[in-house]
């Protein structure tokens, strides 16, 4: 059980926050900050791109860490260990999910999830079958169907809702990518208007 002595959730020191937006390598050892968003822990010489302040949690171990349920970073490796890859993917998966409205690439991804756009790339594919990017696209068109379904918000509002500003290309997306098999309806015209 993680306790007050060894993580402090909203504050994060001045000399600490220095070690990790400098990558200093002498912190090394001495605590690890984990991003809540990212549920992902490092070292505090690690590359990755600086969260933000207010998103950074401090602990003393990488137990500490793992035990409040953070994973170890791909890039720095603060637990020693290499994370296996199916891990690593299903990091890669959550991160997704929590984020699909944002505007998401592939260097944004690879950035959040403290790999190279590369190597993420072919090991998400590896081990899920597709790539990230379209990984993204099925989370968008599933949430895209469950607002058709459960909602009465206008396409426009569904396509800004699920991350695809443009009216035009969330139309196009949508109809090249519709599931076989996931009927809409004809009760809002969807069908007629989407395809």
């Amino acid at each position: 059980m993680t306790t007050e002595k060894n993580v402090r959730e909203s504050t994060v020191s001045d000399e600490e926050w220095k070690a990790v937006s400098e990558n200093d390598k002498a912190y090394d050892g001495c605590f690890f900050y984990a991003v809540k968003t990212t549920r992902i822990f490092c070292r505090p010489s690690c590359k990755s791109r600086l969260p933000k302040k207010e998103n950074v949690a401090i602990f003393r171990s990488a137990e500490d860490a793992l035990d409040a349920g953070y994973r170890p970073c791909k890039r720095c490796r603060p637990a020693g260990d290499i994370v296996p890859n199916d891990e690593w993917t299903q990091q890669i998966k959550d991160y997704i999910d929590a984020n699909y409205r944002e505007n998401l690439t592939l260097n944004k991804i690879s950035e959040e999830c403290h790999g190279s756009p590369f190597h993420l790339h072919r090991t998400f594919k590896k081990i899920s079958g597709m790539t990230p990017l379209d990984y993204l696209l099925r989370v968008r068109i599933d949430k895209a169907i469950w607002h058709l379904r459960h909602s009465d918000k206008s396409v426009i509002e569904i396509g800004r809702l699920v991350g695809i500003g443009n009216p035009a290309q969330f139309a196009t997306t949508f109809k090249e990518n519709l599931p076989i098999g996931k009927p809409l309806g004809e009760d809002r015209g969807l069908v007629a208007l989407i395809l």
